[in-house]
């Protein structure tokens, strides 16, 4: 697992373990991140299936319950399966994009 900060965002890069220990060390290591936008990066690994994605789901709600961002990302997901509260893209720069929008939301309100 690789962290990578670019100021308020922190980007994980997952390269070798299962997506289930990634989530595990999420968890143990929250602390670490728990101020930033996060985006989890999956493209290295392979296959990525629904199940692994829905995986995050309860990281990320409590990451967007502290008003946070929280987008993975994977190239290999159907974006229609994807459940409505997860947040999946398949570039990193469509990650920082979704950020950005999410921030200025925030910022007005909503």
């Amino acid at each position: 697992m690789i962290f990578d900060k670019e100021e308020n965002t922190t980007i994980i890069t997952q390269e070798k373990a299962s997506v289930i220990e990634l989530v595990k060390k999420l968890d143990v290591l929250y602390e670490r991140f728990k101020n930033d936008n996060v985006i989890v990066s999956l493209n290295s690994l392979k296959p990525i299936l629904l199940q692994d994605i829905t995986e995050f789901l309860q990281v990320s709600n409590k990451h967007r319950s502290a008003k946070h961002s929280f987008v993975i990302v994977t190239n290999q997901a159907d974006l229609d399966k994807i459940p409505d509260e997860l947040t999946v893209v398949p570039t990193l720069q469509e990650a920082h994009d979704i950020i950005g929008m999410e921030e200025i939301e925030r910022d007005l309100g909503f």
